[in-house]
């Protein structure tokens, strides 16, 4: 007879994850690490009491700001870890809910596993409606947490307490399951959460979900064989599953033994040194001559661990080889089917492993290696260029910024950044010299992700130097959590670029005849726009007052003293510059990027820009 031990839902759930576990090559991690929770009435007696009780061994909890900020720094932590360990998110019913929306988006969309729990109505109706409940006049059981289902992974409503159990296992296969994870959402009532159960001792149980390594399937694997051994101008195009795979060093073993060049998306970066031979730089809108080049002409494009967002196909305008076809290799069949490619639906290393073996013996065309190794040094002098700067004493650009930085990091620092002109400048520039050093999120390019992502990298790897890089627009978005690393003791680094506005769509706002509208933070003039003199906000004494310690830089000489004393820093610190936006020194983009500019319009740029929009769309493939 099996044995029972009573508990509430909340006290069980928590119980239940404390002995939940991945294991991928025989090292384990802690599924779900610790909670992030911000307490209300739709959990402080539930979840919150349940923390409580079991204590940080059991759950390290961990007090976030901002909903979707506690969201972003899970997903930071678990990216940090390739997937294998996750973190829970708890919040009270109804706007807390709603701000995980988006953190849950951008973990879906980049594939990475976090636990969402929000408070809900109560599954009696004993009390209906409740404070910040939703009330739909058609459908009684939905509440605004339903607004997490088309973001989630998986979602379950757990209205009765023996309904956990099933409910919180699918919870755990999904976030371990590399095919599957993203966010997963389990929203929990509030007198559910309180109600006692006599659960059985096995629920408790410690259970270890092992991560699979799927072998190649033979057949796919020798037409892939046949399709790289025919092609004469091959590329591989390196996405994030090779990082969340740790298929760095297969990579690296399969172009040594065939010189096949690696050009790598914006979640891909890294997968090899970019001193290596054989690494082309960033692909697409936002990629390199050299790497931009070899796509047009590739007549075989091998992508592994890849979406193919529209950035990296240049909005389907960048492979033009009317030969060209793609070979891909995904643990997902839904992204190997892409762009109507041969598949190898695989772990992304098991899949590099196992082609390198069946390709002995063969070697690109020496002229090929030649010649996109001409290409690599010639970029190699634009990335110098940019980095440079004549004057030490006079303001920094931002490219010269990425270049006293590139000159303090070392291989096992990690810079992070999302969203603005930053992911452009560092995709095209930055020199990544490991695996884990590039950490840009650009499958939602989601601004105010950057500083709760530091913060979920230094808890994941505490030894390790993290750097936030934020513009202002994305800086007031989301600032809050530097109060947390503060109180945490988290010596995260953050360098807080004042360029006035929002540079990046103020640019492309100018090349589609948006004339910069809207984009600039200045007071209004006298036509009533904003173009006035800039606003007399000071960043700098913001971030002093949450409790960073801010070093302030006006030069290049003092930018790259205050980077070397913040890296040395054992505290939370800010590097705060003001950049030269009228001297231009990032090189332009090298492939287009679709944003649909107006079909009529009266104002000439716009008049102009569709003129160009149409010379471009019309060089759009499909690829059949």
């Amino acid at each position: 007879m099996s044995t029972t031990t009573r508990l509430t839902v909340a006290q069980a759930l928590v119980r239940f994850l404390s002995v939940q576990y991945t294991e991928r090559d025989g090292v384990r991690h802690r599924l779900i690490a610790g909670t992030w929770g911000i307490f209300g009435h739709g959990n402080v007696a539930g979840i919150g009491q349940a923390l409580l009780e079991a204590g940080e061994d059991a759950m390290p909890f961990h007090q976030g700001r901002n909903e979707q900020a506690m969201v972003h720094a899970a997903v930071g932590h678990a990216r940090q870890l390739n997937r294998l360990s996750a973190q829970a998110v708890t919040t009270s019913i109804g706007p807390g809910a709603t701000n995980l929306v988006t953190g849950a988006a951008l973990a879906t969309i980049n594939r990475l596993p976090v636990l969402l729990l929000p408070g809900d109505y109560f599954a009696t109706r004993a009390a209906d409606p409740l404070l910040q409940q939703l009330e739909h006049p058609t459908e009684a059981d939905v509440s605004v947490n339903d607004t997490l289902r088309p973001v989630s992974r998986y979602f379950d409503r757990v209205h009765r307490p023996e309904a956990l159990i099933p409910s919180a296992l699918q919870a755990m296969r999904v976030l371990a399951d590399p095919a599957e994870t993203g966010a997963v959402t389990l929203a929990l009532p509030q007198d559910v959460q309180a109600e006692a159960y006599d659960w059985p001792e096995e629920f408790f149980a410690e259970r270890v979900w092992r991560v699979r390594r799927p072998a190649p399937d033979p057949v796919e694997l020798a037409e892939a064989v046949r399709a790289i051994r025919s092609a004469g101008r091959p590329l591989i195009v390196a996405g994030g599953g090779v990082h969340h795979s740790e298929a760095e060093e297969a990579l690296k073993a399969l172009v040594d033994a065939t010189g096949i060049p690696v050009a790598s998306t914006q979640a891909g970066k890294g997968s090899l040194r970019h001193d290596h031979p054989a690494d082309v730089g960033g692909i697409g809108h936002t990629g390199t001559a050299v790497a931009d080049d070899l796509a047009r002409t590739a007549d075989l494009v091998i992508g592994v661990g890849t979406r193919y967002s529209d950035f990296t196909t240049a909005s389907g305008t960048l492979f033009q080889n009317p030969d060209v076809r793609f070979l891909n290799l995904n643990i997902t069949a839904f992204d190997a089917h892409k762009l109507a490619a041969r598949t190898v639906v695989c772990d992304a290393r098991a899949g590099l492993e196992a082609l390198t073996s069946a390709l002995e013996g063969h070697r690109v065309h020496a002229a090929h290696e030649a010649e996109y190794g001409t290409g690599k040094e010639r970029w190699e002098q634009v990335v110098t260029r940019a980095f440079e700067a004549a004057d030490e004493n006079a303001v920094p650009t931002q490219t010269q910024l990425l270049g006293a930085l590139d000159a303090v990091v070392g291989d096992e620092d990690v810079v992070i950044n999302a969203a603005g002109s930053l992911p452009g400048d560092l995709h095209k520039l930055w020199r990544a010299r490991s695996p884990r050093q590039y950490h840009l999120e650009y499958g939602y390019s989601c601004m105010g992700y950057e500083i709760p992502a530091a913060i979920g990298v230094q808890q994941a790897t505490p030894d390790t130097p993290v750097w936030a890089l934020v513009g202002d627009g994305t800086y007031l978005m989301m600032p809050t959590e530097l109060v947390t690393a503060v109180q945490e003791g988290l010596p995260i680094n953050l360098v807080l670029i004042q360029n006035h506005g929002y540079a990046s769509i103020g640019g492309l706002s100018e090349s589609v005849g948006g004339e910069r509208f809207g984009t600039a933070y200045r007071y209004r003039a006298a036509d009533g726009t904003f173009s006035g003199a800039p606003l007399p906000v000071d960043l700098a004494a913001n971030a002093a007052s949450l409790g960073m310690d801010v070093l302030r830089a006006k030069t290049v000489r003092e930018l790259r003293e205050a980077l070397a004393t913040a890296r040395t820093s054992d505290r939370p610190t800010c590097v705060y510059v003001e950049t030269d936006t009228a001297t231009p020194t990032a090189p332009p983009a090298e492939a287009w990027w679709d944003v649909p500019v107006a079909q009529t319009a009266s104002r000439e740029p716009a008049v102009r820009a569709r003129t160009e929009y149409d010379r471009q769309v019309a060089a759009r493939r499909t690829h059949l």
